[in-house]
């Protein structure tokens, strides 16, 4: 099982909020600087080396102006997708080869 950091939930989460940021016309500097935390701690949560607890997620979607509820939206719609899939896998049946 990967760590949580490399999922796809965390991924999609990432580029969310990268994306928000880059909305808003806002550098990882200027974020950390309202943050007051080093520019490296945000670049590691967009970068994927570094994971971002619920306080964390909420501040920096608090820092880029954006909604934590649509943060939470993103990681919900995410793992909908993946819970989807696995039941449609699980409901497929295999080819039937045999012939009648």
């Amino acid at each position: 099982m990967k760590p949580s950091t490399y999922s796809k939930q965390y991924q999609e989460l990432r580029l969310w909020l990268k994306a928000k940021r880059e909305e808003r016309g806002l550098s990882i500097r200027a974020v950390a600087e309202i943050l007051q935390r080093h520019h490296s701690v945000i670049g590691k949560l967009e970068q994927d080396r570094r994971r971002i607890d619920i306080i964390e997620l909420v501040a920096y979607c608090h820092a880029i102006g954006a909604d934590p509820h649509e943060a939470i939206d993103v990681l919900e719609q995410s793992f909908s997708t993946k819970v989807l899939k696995s039941e449609q896998a699980a409901n497929s049946t295999p080819n039937d080869n045999s012939q009648s």
